[in-house]
């Protein structure tokens, strides 16, 4: 086949951590922090890889390495190709379990593949995904016990049984280690499928589209009964919590989970939980959670001969008065102003994966140190390790469920001004959500994707819907939001055509003056600017393309980046917090691609502004929050 490859970008970028890659260390850190137990293995690194028709069988020969889990069409992959929606990408390595390493259960685990995929392991099929942002889980037990040849459901033909050249082997059936094959097609944006941002014609805010596997893939020994999953819930009066055990493979014989809570390092509370029902631990003298104080207890459950360790943070959200009564975002029980940062957690040389985790705590820390308290994760769900960083540095987030739709799903209204009536978000032809079953697919993924975070202390707000992108009954979605989670806010339509929803009056403005209308100061529902700013600034040396973009005028110098954002905040952004503004998101964290309206370059090796000077903003918004 001959497609036309995307031209390189101008001049090529890498971050620090991607120049200084260990190929033979990807991502080597546990990927799930909140669900940690010993008996694990990272199959991440180099695999071969090959490019077929959609409807071609495995390849007999193989293209050549592939760079496990970025994506081919990042740089760190090592390969440099787009997956086109009449293709196939096709994944084997070989792999050796470790002496001793085997219990009753094997799991293979992969932190998300984009966007559809079909695994087998020694040539018998261990199972499937669709989706392209959320883990998935196979009980590959069996195949690895199956005799290397022929069988029902087995692969097609996989070629010279030798052809594992610069592959990781090992002993084990057929004399190379286990074989593992994934085949994944990837349609981006050509169907109504969950895409976020990507793009197969990128530009302006439209992103590289990406595919294949992005988050680790691993492998985990388990005993026959096993803890799937921890449900960990702050109660709501502050000083105690609820755990949940989710098992599979039955009970053991003495039926009940051991439950011990430890707060730097000493117990504190402990109790049986009968696996599906939820156990309440009192909490004593506890100790709250806040971007100020991210204080994490530490967690052990054992059932039967497993054993899994965890975290939580004891804090609450909502929405409530204050002293002039005024909506405002709480944070357990007080009003709290979040500063936020749109992240779209894009990166130059790993695209939706971050080259190193090290790389992802710098992000946060960076936000962190600006005296920012939230990032707005954008329209992208994130490896669990992220989470975890925001847990443990103190960063609130708000998660932005994945979009789908055709086209560019969303109702032809460019910049709808704030306030100005909004369209109904069930005319589905106008939002690009005609396919019932793509619909149907997003209520799954916003299930699931709830169902994955529920536990992560940070999270505080769940954002349906983007601008309109795909949207489609938001009211419904953000009801749907409420019954499975009741503990966090919801922005049921971030920006445009508001629904009357949610908890949140949420305006997107940019390139024009901003207040906070009388008639929205003391509604139900809280106002908050959930995105601002986009002042660009390209960083000669440090940009992804010739052409840049941007909201407004393109400045030229770091001393009028700071000018501006210093002004529009004083001028703006501050009077409006006094007068009620909630919450602000500030576009954005980095550069991305062409977009240069980033505090940082996009390679993360400039920051654009003064940082003193945005440190006195943020201070001056937490003082205006205090005395209004």
């Amino acid at each position: 086949m001959d497609h036309a490859q995307p031209k390189p970008a101008h001049p090529p970028l890498s971050t620090p951590w991607g120049e200084a890659l260990d190929p033979d260390a990807v991502l080597p850190e546990h990927p799930r922090p909140q669900l940690v137990r010993e008996g694990w293995l990272n199959l991440n690194g180099p695999w071969q890889y090959a490019v077929t028709a959609a409807d071609a069988d495995q390849p007999h020969a193989w293209d050549g390495q592939i760079l496990v889990p970025f994506s081919p069409e990042a740089p760190l992959s090592g390969v440099g190709r787009q997956l086109q929606p009449d293709e196939a990408l096709w994944y084997r390595r070989r792999v050796c379990l470790p002496e001793g390493f085997r219990r009753e259960r094997v799991l293979l685990h992969f932190g998300a593949v984009d966007q559809s995929c079909t695994v087998w392991v020694n040539g018998v099929l261990a199972g499937g995904h669709d989706g392209g942002y959320l883990p998935f889980t196979l009980d590959v037990t069996a195949a690895l016990d199956a005799a290397r040849g022929p069988a029902r459901d087995s692969v097609p033909d996989r070629g010279a049984a030798g052809d594992t050249e610069g592959v990781p082997a090992g002993g084990g059936p057929a004399g190379g280690g286990h074989e593992m094959v994934v085949r994944v097609r990837d349609i981006s944006d050509t169907g109504s499928a969950s895409r976020g941002k990507q793009k197969l014609e990128r530009g302006g805010i439209w992103y590289t589209a990406q595919s294949g596997i992005w988050q680790t893939v691993w492998l985990e020994t388990v005993p026959r009964t096993w803890i799937r999953e921890l449900v960990l819930t702050p109660a709501p009066t502050l000083d105690a919590v609820t755990v949940t055990v989710h098992a599979d493979g039955g009970l053991p014989p003495e039926g009940d989970a051991a439950v011990v809570v430890r707060a730097d390092g000493t117990e504190v509370a402990r109790g049986a939980a009968r696996p599906g029902a939820p156990l309440r631990l009192q909490l004593p003298q506890p100790r709250l959670w806040s971007p100020e104080d991210p204080f994490l207890y530490d967690v052990e459950v054992s059932l039967g001969e497993d054993t899994v360790h965890s975290y939580f943070g004891l804090r609450t959200f909502g929405t409530g008065k204050d002293g002039a009564g005024r909506r405002r975002l709480l944070l357990n029980g007080q009003p709290y102003l979040h500063i936020g940062l749109l992240d779209q957690g894009y990166w130059p040389d790993g695209l939706y994966t971050a080259p190193s985790d090290e790389a992802l705590a710098s992000d946060i820390r960076t936000a962190r140190e600006l005296g920012f308290t939230m990032l707005r994760k954008h329209i992208k769900i994130e490896p669990m390790r992220w989470y975890h960083h925001c847990d443990r540095l103190g960063m609130l987030v708000w998660q932005d469920m994945v979009n789908g739709g055709v086209v560019d799903g969303r109702a032809p209204e460019r910049l709808p001004l704030p306030g100005r009536g909004s369209r109904s978000d069930r005319r589905y032809r106008k939002f690009g959500r005609e396919d019932a079953a793509g619909r149907e697919a997003y209520r799954a993924e916003l299930q699931a994707t709830v169902r994955l975070l529920r536990s992560v202390p940070s999270v505080a707000v769940w954002v349906p819907f983007n601008e309109g992108w795909g949207q489609f009954d938001a009211a419904d979605a953000a009801a749907q939001l409420r019954r499975l989670d009741p503990t966090r806010c919801v922005d049921h339509a971030s920006g445009w055509h508001d629904q009357g929803a949610g908890d949140m009056k949420s305006l997107h403005v940019y390139d024009r003056p901003f207040r906070v209308r009388r008639r929205w100061r003391w509604g139900r529902r809280a106002v908050v600017l959930s995105e601002y700013g986009g002042v660009s600034l390209p960083v000669p040396g440090h940009v992804f393309n010739a052409e840049t973009f941007g909201y407004g005028k393109i400045l030229r110098t770091s001393d009028e980046l700071t000018e501006a954002f210093v002004r529009l905040h004083e001028e703006q952004i501050v009077p409006a917090v006094r007068q009620g503004l909630a919450a602000t998101v500030y576009t954005q964290l980095t550069d991305v691609e062409d977009e240069v309206n980033g505090l940082l370059t996009y390679d993360r090796k400039v920051l654009k502004l003064d940082a003193d000077a945005v440190r006195a903003v943020t201070a001056v918004l937490r003082r205006a929050a205090a005395e209004s």
